[in-house]
């Protein structure tokens, strides 16, 4: 099965790592470690709650104003 992972750099350094489908979030200190991570919880997660829906969420980026 195929599902989305979102990485974001963590302030105190690593990054944190979102599956949008599931909820799950983790963290690892490198790009691989984190994916391993979330790999690892999401699967935890979806041995008791199995996905239902099918399709990918739709991930984009969009501004907003700088606050000075």
């Amino acid at each position: 099965m195929e599902l989305t992972a979102v990485l974001t750099p963590a302030e105190e350094g690593g990054y944190i790592a979102l599956n949008p489908e599931t909820g799950t979030t983790t963290q690892g200190e490198t790009v691989e470690e984190a994916l391993a991570n979330l790999r690892e919880a999401t699967t935890l997660y979806l041995d008791v709650f199995p996905l239902s829906r099918t399709g990918h969420p739709l991930v984009t980026m969009f501004d907003v104003p700088a606050h000075a």
